[in-house]
């Protein structure tokens, strides 16, 4: 999507559609940062080697870079998300449909906040537009490459982020040092974690955007996929205002109810779930930061069999089963009705 920014706000005058599309995924991008950044920052915060002002802060500006670098040199993450489905050849349905699954994933996550539960967006966003591409034109238009994708994310995110908090308890455990050392290296480490979360999720709804226009303007551009600068300064933007809101709430679910986080333990879930997320950047897997960090801060706690709250984790873990077939049938009803409302009268 080669296209500068004045002609992209023409298009904005002229398609209805297309400007609902792009509020939605700006507001499902400040969401994203308000709801899934405070994992990044949750053990530093929580073992007090920052407090909570200053956390966000690094988090927004860190979250940021993230989507600026990385995406400048490589976007096979957000060319997956591009690649997900098929909304057929008619751009008017097609941006409809895009907008009910952009409604989907808002009030998933609006859910899932208010019960202070760290929900992935990224997988919501994933079921929200497969949800809608079926009511629009089947199970037949969803594409099974980029499935395959995301379901090894899947299975890295959660499988490999317990293992891997095992292990880098397993190590730290054996290292020197006091808790004040540890707690230093949090920082370090929270900074690492935001900066790669904006890598991920920034890249994800960069996806949606070009998407989004290429539907609305009728472009059939499946296999090229082209971010100008200007986008990118816009998810990396907006991503970072999110996260400058905070998001204590989950915070103090993730990092105070569900284990008990010493600074020791904060450092290796950090070390954990930044060799996940570094790992599956480069791979172009979509990942769940949500999914990643708490994993990891289960095997962290597993690993010296750490005080965890049973009803915490099965609350998390419902809501992550749910959030794929919810939020798909959320993107369905959404699309059926947007459809019926504005196209079929």
């Amino acid at each position: 999507m080669p296209v500068s920014f004045l002609p992209f706000l023409r298009w904005l005058g002229e398609d209805t559609a297309l400007a609902v599309s792009v509020l939605l995924t700006l507001g499902v991008l400040l969401v994203n940062g308000w709801t899934d950044a405070p994992n990044a920052i949750a053990c530093a915060v929580v073992t007090g080697a920052m407090p909570f002002p200053a956390a966000a802060a690094m988090a927004a500006v860190c979250n940021f870079l993230g989507v600026l670098c990385v995406t400048s040199i490589n976007t096979s993450v957000a060319q997956t998300i591009y690649e997900i489905a098929d909304f057929g050849s008619s751009s008017t349905q097609a941006s409809i449909a895009l907008c009910a699954a952009m409604t989907a994933i808002v009030l998933w996550a609006t859910f899932a906040w208010r019960l202070g539960i760290p929900t992935s967006e990224s997988h919501a966003l994933i079921a929200g537009i497969s949800g809608a591409a079926i009511a629009l034109k089947g199970f037949g238009y969803l594409r099974p490459e980029a499935w395959i994708r995301v379901l090894w994310g899947l299975i890295l995110s959660t499988g490999a982020g317990f293992i891997l908090g095992r292990l880098s308890m397993a190590l730290t455990a054996r290292l020197p040092g006091k808790d004040g050392v540890y707690r230093l290296a949090q920082v370090p480490g929270a900074a690492l974690t935001a900066f790669l979360h904006g890598a991920q999720d920034g890249q994800k709804f960069l996806g949606i955007f070009v998407l989004g226009v290429s539907l609305a303007r009728g472009w059939d551009e499946q296999g090229v996929f082209v971010a100008p600068m200007w986008l990118i300064l816009l998810c990396a933007g907006t991503i970072a205002l999110g996260t400058a809101l905070g998001g204590r709430r989950i915070i103090d679910r993730v990092g105070r109810d569900m284990v008990d986080l010493t600074p020791r333990r904060g450092f290796a879930a950090d070390l954990a779930g930044c060799i996940c997320l570094l790992a599956a950047t480069v791979w172009g897997l979509p990942v769940s930061t949500t999914h990643t960090r708490t994993t990891a801060l289960l095997g962290v706690s597993a690993q010296e069999n750490g005080r965890t709250d049973k009803g915490v984790i099965c609350c998390i873990i419902w809501t992550w089963l749910l959030t794929f077939p919810g939020c798909g049938i959320i993107g369905f009803a959404m699309a059926r009705l947007f459809l019926r409302l504005f196209v079929f009268r």
